[in-house]
C-alpha cells in the first residue's frame, strides 16, 4: 500500500462542514476543508495507528458522522488527491470507493474526459473536438500535443489523467471562498419566492466581493431539500466577476439544471469560489447597453447600501416576491489564495 492514502469525504445529506471536520479530525489531524460540502484528509498514519484497512477506516468515519451529527457522507479513497475526489463521486450505494494505486489506470482510463478533476468545460470541449473522449486518451497523448491543445495547463491535466497529483493537504486551510445563504421558515417550491431569494443572495454576495475588491471565477449552488438531502453544483463564470448580474445569471442557470420544480426547498446557499483580487480579473468589452448601464450604477448602489443598510437597494427581482416568513443568514468562510 502507498504511504500516501487520501480520503475525499463529501456530505451527501445534512450537517455543516464544521461538523464534518470535527469528525475527520477524530481520525487524522491532516485534513483540509473544501467548502461548501467536502474535505480532504491524509490517513496513511491513521491506518497504521488503528491497524485497519482504508475501507474499514472510511466505514468508521461514515458511521460516526451519522451517529454524532446526522451527516450522511461518501468517501473516495486513493493514493492522490485528484483520484480520491473522482472516486468519491462514484461510490454507488456502498458509500465508499477505494481505488488502489495498482488500479488507478483501470479506474481513470474509461472515464469521460470532462469528468477529470479540475478540467474546465472549454478544455474538455477542445479535447473532444480532436477525438480525445476519455481520460485514458488524454493520458496517452504526446506531451507536445497536450501542450498545444491546452496550453500550460496541459501538463498538469495530463498528470492527473495518469493519476499523479502533487498537491498536499494544508491542515485547517480552506480555498479562498465566500458564501451567503437563506433559510426558509417553511419548505417552498422553486418559484417566484425562490427566484427572488436568489436575486437577494447574488446582490449580497456581489456587494461583499466588490467591497473587498475581489472577483470569483466560479460559483457553487447548494440546495437543502425538505427530506434533508443536499444537492450542489458548481458553474465556472466566463470571466472572474463580482458583479451581481453575473452571479445571479449563473445561479439561475444552476437551478434550472437541477430541475427542482416539484421539490420542496429548505435552504439555498451561494458560494463564490476561486476568488482573486479584482486587479487580477480582466473585463471584456461589453456591447450590451443594459449591461454597461448596470455596471455603471453598481458603485452607486454599493454606496447607498453602505450608508443606509445592506439590501436597501437591490435588483427589482429581489423584491418581486419576498418570502413571507423566512430568515436569512449570511456567512463568510475562511480564505487562502
Amino acid at each position: 500500500m502507498s504511504a500516501s492514502v487520501f480520503f475525499h469525504v463529501r456530505m451527501s445529506r445534512g450537517g455543516e462542514l464544521s461538523d464534518l471536520m470535527a469528525i475527520i479530525e477524530r481520525f487524522t489531524p491532516v485534513a483540509q476543508a473544501l467548502p461548501p460540502g467536502a474535505a480532504m484528509a491524509q490517513v496513511g498514519g491513521s491506518l497504521r495507528l488503528f491497524g485497519v484497512e482504508p475501507v474499514d477506516l472510511a466505514l468508521r468515519l461514515r458511521l460516526q458522522a451519522v451517529a454524532w451529527y446526522g451527516i450522511d457522507t461518501v468517501v473516495g479513497i486513493a493514493s492522490s488527491w485528484a483520484v480520491a475526489a473522482m472516486a468519491s463521486a462514484r461510490t454507488g450505494s456502498h458509500g465508499v470507493k477505494y481505488v488502489s494505486e495498482a488500479d488507478t489506470g483501470t479506474f481513470l482510463g474509461p472515464l469521460p474526459v470532462g469528468d477529470l478533476y479540475g478540467i474546465r468545460r472549454a478544455q474538455a470541449e477542445t479535447l473532444r473536438r480532436v477525438g480525445v473522449e476519455s481520460v485514458g486518451q488524454l493520458a496517452a497523448l504526446p506531451a507536445a500535443t497536450a501542450l498545444r491543445l491546452l496550453g500550460r495547463a496541459g501538463r498538469g491535466l495530463q498528470e492527473r489523467a495518469r493519476g499523479v497529483d502533487h498537491r498536499v493537504i494544508a491542515p485547517g486551510a480552506s480555498p479562498r471562498s465566500s458564501s451567503v445563504r437563506v433559510d426558509f421558515a417553511h419548505d417552498v417550491l422553486d418559484g417566484d419566492q425562490v427566484r427572488s431569494s436568489v436575486a437577494r443572495l447574488a446582490a449580497g454576495l456581489g456587494s461583499r466581493l466588490r467591497h473587498q475588491r475581489q472577483a470569483a471565477r466560479s460559483i457553487t449552488v447548494m440546495v437543502r431539500l425538505a427530506d434533508g438531502q443536499t444537492v450542489s453544483r458548481t458553474r465556472s463564470l466566463v470571466e472572474p466577476s463580482g458583479h451581481t448580474d453575473d452571479l445571479r445569471a449563473a445561479m439561475y442557470a444552476v437551478l434550472d439544471g437541477f430541475g427542482l420544480q416539484r421539490a420542496r426547498i429548505r435552504r439555498l446557499t451561494l458560494v463564490a469560489e476561486q476568488i482573486v483580487d479584482a486587479e487580477q480579473a480582466y473585463t471584456q468589452l461589453a456591447f450590451d447597453p443594459s449591461r454597461t448601464s448596470w455596471l455603471q450604477v453598481e458603485p452607486v448602489i454599493d454606496q447607498l447600501n453602505a450608508r443606509f443598510g445592506s439590501g436597501t437597494v437591490a435588483p427589482a427581482a429581489a423584491f418581486s416576491a419576498p418570502p413571507r416568513s423566512s430568515s436569512s443568514s449570511f456567512t463568510a468562510r475562511p480564505s487562502e489564495p
